[in-house]
């Protein structure tokens, strides 16, 4: 977040709990012929429900709702946010009585005793004829037994639950923008993957390449012509469909994978080994489209030579809604010595793994020099 718009919204939440904290004093204003001392507890009883009050807020909105609601532990939730209304009821008249000395009893009976002194105060006046307004002295006045199930100040548990119905609101529509903001971030990235791709690999290098290598089967009239021509295609719609959907089976993403290493394989030589396996029911799972491309494109791009031997070795393994994809690929320095290890795809990658799977894969990637492996692990549920 920006720090502009961070103290912007600092100041808004200040600015709304100022006017909220201002309420009552609009709408119901404090008598001002009430005794020191009860207007003095009776503010101190206002300044505890609001710190508990805005304490609460965030304790619910910072962390109560993203770490239970949004998890949905609603027992636990629900069981938190009882204890916390519970310790509303009661909690503010005890810090008060701390504070001042004073608990809600005595002060009831100073109440009683201003009102009825003023009452008396009131009937000498009209036997001496003085009229003045008697519509604000109380008609009745309160008991002096205290009601235990009732220690707060006088509607208070309704503004409880006013703020614990707002902090809602504002966290479930903060969580619903933060989505459709990541969505379109994926969509955004997903889209920049598969160009990417295309323009990396299904370039007129590659493809002419590729061409090439069809037609020297065909000139020789290879029984490698055809299956290479369906690869190729394969390779082609696989980009250009089905990777449209937010998620594909695993099946055909490792068939994806298949065709493109056998087409990387007819125009490399015998000094190049790859090991391809799949491990577990791949049949079951699905998963986001072109999230292995990158990684096994950068071991063909840095691990394979035509002067000399390099292995790839790549692992596909399927369990218990868990996807585990394992590349080892010898490192082959250029003809200059030079190695462009930018990364790009791999950055790519990673990018679109922390936007499709949060808290929900693992990535490690390790170069030693000589032996380049990714080891990634996806949890798809």
């Amino acid at each position: 977040m920006k720090p502009n718009k961070k103290i912007f919204i600092i100041l808004v939440h200040i600015i709304v709990w100022i006017c909220f904290f201002m309420l009552p004093y609009i709408f119901s204003p404090q008598p001002k012929d009430i005794s020191a001392n009860v207007s003095r507890y009776m503010i101190t009883l206002f300044i505890v429900i609001n710190l508990f009050l805005l304490v609460f807020y965030y304790l619910n909105t910072l962390v109560l709702i993203p770490k239970f609601l949004f998890r949905r532990k609603w027992l636990l939730y629900f069981a938190i946010i009882a204890l916390c209304f519970t310790t509303f009821l009661y909690a503010p008249a005890t810090v008060t009585h701390w504070v001042n000395g004073n608990t809600e009893e005595s002060i009831r009976k100073e109440i009683r005793q201003d009102i009825k002194q003023r009452r008396s105060q009131q009937k000498q006046e009209d036997s001496l004829g003085i009229k003045k307004d008697t519509s604000k002295i109380p008609k009745h006045a309160p008991p002096t037994k205290t009601n235990p199930a009732l220690k707060y100040f006088p509607g208070s548990f309704v503004v409880f639950l006013l703020v614990f119905a707002i902090g809602i609101c504002i966290a479930v529509m903060d969580q619903w923008l933060k989505t459709e903001k990541t969505k379109q971030e994926v969509e955004h990235e997903k889209t920049n993957t598969e160009l990417s791709f295309l323009k990396s690999q299904v370039n007129p290098h590659f493809f002419f390449n590729t061409l090439n290598n069809i037609y020297s089967l065909a000139v020789v009239q290879s029984d490698k012509t055809a299956p290479t021509v369906m690869r190729l295609s394969s390779i082609m719609r696989y980009i250009l469909t089905e990777t449209q959907t937010d998620k594909v089976p695993l099946e055909n993403e490792i068939d994806f994978v298949k065709n493109f290493i056998d087409l990387q394989l007819v125009r490399l030589t015998d000094k190049v080994k790859v090991n391809f396996h799949t491990e577990g029911d791949i049949s079951q799972e699905q998963i986001a489209p072109l999230l292995f491309i990158s990684f096994v494109e950068n071991a063909f791009k840095y691990g394979v030579s035509t002067k000399e031997a390099s292995e790839i070795n790549i692992l596909f393994r399927a369990s218990d809604h868990k996807i585990y994809f394992n590349v080892i690929n010898t490192i082959v320095k250029a003809d200059n010595g030079i190695l462009d290890t930018t990364g790009i795809g791999i950055n790519n990658a990673k990018r679109r793994l922390e936007l499709l799977y949060p808290g929900q894969h693992t990535l490690k990637v390790m170069n030693d020099g000589n032996i380049f492996e990714v080891q990634l692990e996806i949890t798809t549920v």
